[in-house]
C-alpha cells in the first residue's frame, strides 16, 4: 500500500488570494495560501488527512483531495484543480460548478492509466488552445519509457503556465506535503487559513461577495436554483462521509450546506435591503 509519508497534494484555484480564501476557511481545514501567478492561488494543506494503511483508517489522497476540489468549485464561479500524488500513482482532478469533476491518473513510471476524452475536457474547461495545449496534453497521455509520474506531471503545468499560472519555487510535483508546506512558508507571500468559526467564517464569505462583483451571481431565481442544488447534493455526500468516517468526504459536504444556506441568505438579505432603500 501507498506510504502516507509520500503522499502530497496542492489546490490550484483560478481566483485572486483574496476571493479564495474566506471560501477556502469554509473546508475547516488547516492550510496555506499563496498566490500562484496571474489569476491564480494554490492551497497547500498543512495537515495530512489522507492515508492508505492496510486498516482502511483513511481515505486516499486523490479522493480527499477530489472531494476538497468539488466543495469549493460549486460553490464559485472559479475552477479548482487538484493535483496529488503518492509512491504509485500521480494525477489530477478539475472541479467546475455543477459539472461532474475530470480527471486523469499516471502510475509512478508514467504509464498513463486515464481516457483521452478527460484530456479534451479538461482542456475545453479551462479554455485552453484547442491546438498547441492539446497537443501538449495528448503526448501525457502517450507511452514514455522516458517520463515518469513526476515529468507527466511538470508538463501539465507547463501547459497551465500559458494560463498565467506560475508555482512558488519549492511547489513542486512529487514532493512529500512537508516539503511543500516549507515551500510555501519561506517563500513570504503565504498566508494561514484556518477555521475562524461558524460567524466569522460567513461573514467573510459575504464580505467576498459584495467586494468582489459575485453578489448579481448569487441573487434571483439563478441563486435560489444554486443554492437549492447545493444543498441538495450536501445532503448525501454529508451522509456519505458519517457513515465511512471520511474526513474528506464530510468537509466537502459541509462545504456545499454552508453555501447553499449562505446563498439563500444573501438573497434575502439584499432583497430587504434593496426594498428599504431610498426610493424603492
Amino acid at each position: 500500500m501507498p506510504s502516507p509519508r509520500s503522499a502530497g497534494a496542492l489546490l490550484l484555484c483560478r481566483a485572486e488570494p483574496a476571493v479564495v480564501g474566506p471560501a477556502a476557511q469554509l473546508l475547516r481545514e488547516r492550510m496555506l495560501l499563496a498566490p500562484a501567478g496571474d489569476e491564480w492561488s494554490v492551497l497547500v494543506p498543512e495537515g495530512k488527512p489522507w492515508s492508505a494503511t492496510a486498516d482502511g483508517g483513511g481515505d486516499p489522497v486523490d479522493l480527499v483531495l477530489g472531494g476538497w476540489a468539488g466543495a469549493l468549485a460549486v460553490g464559485a464561479p472559479w475552477p479548482v484543480l487538484a493535483l496529488w500524488w503518492d509512491s504509485d500513482r500521480s494525477g489530477f482532478t478539475l472541479a467546475s460548478g455543477f459539472r461532474r469533476p475530470v480527471g486523469y491518473v499516471w502510475l509512478a513510471n508514467g504509464t498513463p492509466v486515464g481516457e483521452d476524452e478527460a484530456m479534451r475536457t479538461f482542456a475545453a474547461r479551462l479554455g485552453l488552445d484547442p491546438v498547441l495545449d492539446m497537443q501538449a496534453l495528448e503526448m501525457l497521455a502517450r507511452p514514455d519509457s522516458a517520463a515518469d509520474a513526476r515529468a507527466r506531471m511538470r508538463g501539465l503545468l507547463a501547459v497551465l503556465a500559458r494560463t498565467g499560472l506560475t508555482l512558488p519555487p519549492g511547489l513542486a510535483p512529487g514532493e512529500p506535503a512537508d516539503r511543500l508546506c516549507e515551500a510555501a512558508r519561506v517563500s513570504g507571500h503565504a498566508e494561514t487559513v484556518e477555521w475562524p468559526g461558524w460567524r466569522d467564517a460567513v461573514h467573510a464569505e459575504l464580505d467576498v461577495v459584495e467586494n468582489t462583483g459575485l453578489g448579481p451571481w448569487m441573487r434571483g431565481p439563478k441563486g435560489r436554483f444554486l443554492a437549492t442544488a447545493q444543498l441538495v447534493s450536501g445532503v448525501p455526500l454529508t451522509v456519505h462521509g458519517l457513515r465511512r468516517r471520511s474526513g474528506g468526504w464530510l468537509t466537502a459536504g459541509a462545504l456545499l450546506l454552508v453555501h447553499g444556506a449562505l446563498g439563500f441568505a444573501y438573497d434575502r438579505m439584499r432583497a430587504a435591503r434593496d426594498g428599504n432603500a431610498p426610493g424603492a
